[in-house]
C-alpha cells in the first residue's frame, strides 16, 4: 500500500503563501532521523530535505498565495495547497494521511492525524520539505523586502516584526485579511523612510 503524508507550513505568518508538500516515501530506502521539522534544527532540517529528495518514491511542493489566503481564508487555503501538491505526484498513492484534525478535499482515502508530524514517517518528511521550501522562500522575500527582516522571524508576527511593519506599512507580500496587517493598512504610518 503506498501512503502518502502531507503536510503544511506558514499557516501562523503575516505575509507569503502557505506551502504544502506530499510524500510517498520508498520503503526499500529508509531515513533515519525524521520528525517533526519544528523539533529539528534549521540544519537537519535542510540535510533532510535533500535526503527525502532524493529518496522519495514520489513528492511534491505546493502553494496557495497570499491572494488566496485573503479571498478564501488561511484554512481553506491550506487545504487547497495540500490537494495541488497531492495531485501534483508523479504516483497516486492508495491513502494519504494529513497531519492535523481536518483532510482536505481529495479523491483519495484520507485520513487526519493530530500530532502526526511526530507520529507517522511520511507526514513529518512532508513536514521537512513544506518548511525548508517555505524558509528558502521567505530568505528570497527578505532579499526583496529587507526592510521587515524576514529572514529572521520568517514572516511571524514577531514584535521586531510588527515593528517594521508599523514603520514601514504593509506591501503586496502580506496576508491584508490577517488582524495585525489589517490593522496597519487601516491606521498607516505616518511618517516613512520614503518621505525623507
Amino acid at each position: 500500500m503506498l501512503l502518502c503524508g502531507v503536510d503544511e507550513a506558514g499557516r501562523g505568518p503575516l505575509c507569503g503563501p502557505v506551502t504544502a508538500a506530499a510524500v510517498i516515501l520508498d520503503p526499500a530506502r529508509p531515513i533515519a532521523g525524521l520528525n517533526d521539522s519544528k523539533k529539528l534544527s534549521a540544519a537537519k532540517r535542510d540535510k533532510l530535505a535533500v535526503e527525502i529528495r532524493e529518496k522519495a518514491l514520489a513528492w511534491c511542493i505546493a502553494e496557495a498565495s497570499v491572494e488566496e489566503i485573503d479571498r478564501l481564508n488561511i484554512l481553506h487555503a491550506t487545504m487547497l495547497a495540500m490537494q495541488r501538491a497531492v495531485a501534483g505526484l508523479a504516483t497516486q498513492p492508495d491513502k494519504v494521511m494529513v497531519d492535523g484534525n481536518r483532510c482536505p478535499p481529495i479523491s483519495i482515502p484520507c485520513e487526519a492525524v493530530v500530532k502526526g508530524d511526530a507520529l507517522v514517517q511520511e507526514i513529518s518528511a512532508a513536514s521537512i520539505l513544506a518548511k525548508t521550501a517555505r524558509d528558502a522562500l521567505l530568505l528570497e522575500l527578505d532579499q526583496r523586502y529587507p526592510q521587515y527582516g524576514l529572514a529572521g522571524h520568517k514572516g511571524y508576527p514577531t514584535a521586531a516584526h510588527l515593528a517594521a511593519l508599523r514603520t514601514h506599512g504593509a506591501c503586496e507580500i502580506y496576508r491584508k485579511s490577517f488582524g495585525p496587517v489589517r490593522d496597519i493598512i487601516a491606521n498607516p504610518p505616518l511618517w516613512t523612510e520614503e518621505n525623507c
